[in-house]
């Protein structure tokens, strides 16, 4: 039986709840081996993020080099990255070894609020990572941010904007509803051949949300990579964030914004 390998490059979250850290508990989950290309380091907790040590882009280059030199990946997500040296690098290590099965989460800002990219990077975000993209998954706030506009009111404006970023060379995109209001979250997928489906689950009201975006990316690379088609993964993929989510009251970590609970079908609920 040939093991999926889903390879993850952002940055690392050393509380644990988002980034590289989140990815690979959810690659796991899943049931897919997980592999990282750390490009940043954050000091963040559940409060706030601190301070970010990026990583030179050679040594990125050569994490993604020393991956696909060894490992059967079968679909990449990117996350956090916050200048345009590592863009260009990821960008070019992926354009050199064909790379297709790319799925881009826009990481602009952290739950608390903390900036984790760049603001002279998001040209290059765009112009260079974008482009490489099968699916990018932004939220509300960054699709806007993206598009240099207002935040989408309802699920028409969410595809215009999602047609919109396809334009930039996107082949799918997927706008996340989870900053909306109401009782359900909808997402709203553009697929590459125009169509456009929307996935809903019911809204859970908790604070403890950190790393929801880090983790639903991932789970739709985890997807792709079991072989999944893009409508299949992105419906599994919500499936699994819904459930994470309205199981994250059973942990107590942090004073502030905690994590969903990855593994929520295997830990022990607390009675």
């Amino acid at each position: 039986m040939i093991t999926p390998i889903a390879l993850t490059i952002a940055g690392s979250d050393s509380s644990g709840g988002a980034g590289v850290q989140a990815d690979l508990k959810t690659f796991s989950a899943l049931g897919v081996y997980g592999a990282s290309v750390i490009v940043a380091l954050t000091a963040q907790n559940t409060r706030g993020v601190t301070a970010i040590h990026d990583a030179p882009a050679a040594f990125v280059t050569a994490q993604i080099d020393a991956v696909f030199d060894d490992l059967a990946v079968g679909a990449v997500k990117i996350g956090m990255v916050s200048q345009s040296a590592t863009i260009e690098a990821i960008a070019a290590a992926l354009e050199a070894r064909a790379v297709v099965e790319v799925i881009a989460d826009p990481v602009m800002v952290a739950a608390s609020g903390a900036r984790l990219l760049q603001q002279d990077a998001v040209e290059t975000l765009k112009r260079r990572l974008i482009p490489r993209a099968r699916l990018l998954t932004p939220n509300l706030p960054e699709a806007a941010a993206l598009l240099g506009g207002a935040v989408a009111r309802d699920e028409t404006e969410m595809a215009e904007q999602g047609r919109a970023l396809q334009a930039l060379g996107a082949r799918a995109v997927l706008v996340k509803g989870g900053h909306a209001d109401g009782a359900d979250s909808v997402d709203v997928l553009v697929d590459e051949d125009g169509g456009v489906t929307r996935f809903v689950a019911e809204r859970h009201v908790t604070r403890n949300t950190h790393g929801t975006g880090c983790t639903l990316s991932s789970a739709i690379a985890a997807e792709i990579a079991k072989g999944r088609s893009l409508i299949e993964a992105v419906a599994s993929a919500k499936a699994y964030v819904s459930a994470a989510i309205a199981a994250a009251d059973e942990l107590t970590i942090g004073a502030g914004h905690g994590p969903v609970h990855h593994f929520h079908a295997w830990w022990p609920q607390r009675r």
